[in-house]
């Protein structure tokens, strides 16, 4: 097991009002009390929370990424979520569980994944995304002004830790290729992939000495199931700050990991 922490956001539409429009709190309820049964067994630390029609987990953890434990609490969830839905008679019950059994792993069965592991520092804020009716490619824009546009962040020319540049993962959702772009000396080759956002991704991004920054979910519905059955509605996980007292961080609000 890891000492590092582990930080998973894993959602899935289970059934929600009339019109896709929210969670039921009964929903979440249930999800928040079976989480919190397991802080201080599988988990640190939890939170049930929704975006739009899509029950969100988050939790905190030492077991890494695509920990099968994890995500088997997650599918659980879910699962038994999805029933208490569907006896309420909710709209789209059930509708991102496309498997009735688990295997291993949520990715690929209908719920989205964006996942992170990292060595805490003194001062750590991460942020969570979630969108709902849209697709995972849209958070491909803000993340390139985060990390990659100094008019938007300062800390990429003033600060010593952020001025080489990222790397950013970028996946082909298509053809389920993966291709890594580093700025600055790459950035119009990125900006000609991510300008396609219902196609090429950003998934990860790092610093140059490898360090996490950012992490989204990829999962395309409608190429899982084969047909379409909802929008992807994705999940991403920001680092928010280098270290206490760094002026391009005190001064206003910027990402600079």
């Amino acid at each position: 097991m890891s000492k590092k922490t582990t930080i998973s956001v894993i959602k899935a539409d289970i059934g929600s009002f009339p019109g896709h429009s929210r969670t039921h709190p009964l929903i979440l309820e249930k999800a928040a009390k079976m989480l919190k049964e397991e802080e201080g067994k599988l988990l640190i630390d939890s939170f049930v929370t929704h975006c739009g029609d899509d029950t969100e987990l988050i939790m905190t953890h030492t077991r890494g990424e695509d920990d099968e434990k994890i995500h088997a609490l997650a599918w659980k969830v879910f699962m038994e979520c999805t029933t208490m839905a569907r006896e309420m008679k909710l709209y789209g019950a059930g509708q991102d569980m496309l498997s009735d059994s688990f295997s291993g792993n949520v990715k690929g069965m209908g719920p989205g994944v964006a996942e992170m592991e990292f060595e805490e520092r003194n001062s750590d804020p991460v942020l969570v995304f979630m969108a709902d009716k849209t697709e995972p490619g849209a958070w491909n824009f803000f993340l390139y002004k985060m990390f990659a546009d100094p008019f938007n962040t300062p800390g990429l020319v003033i600060d010593p830790n952020m001025h080489d540049g990222f790397i950013f993962e970028v996946h082909d959702v298509m053809e389920k290729r993966r291709i890594q772009f580093r700025t600055p000396e790459e950035t119009y080759s990125l900006l000609a992939y991510i300008g396609a956002p219902s196609r090429y991704v950003i998934k990860y991004i790092w610093r140059k000495d490898g360090l996490i920054g950012a992490s989204t979910s990829t999962q395309r519905l409608s190429l899982i199931a084969g047909k379409y059955v909802g929008k992807d509605d994705p999940v991403m996980i920001v680092r928010g700050q280098n270290e206490i007292g760094r002026a391009s961080c005190r001064e206003r609000v910027y990402l600079c990991v």
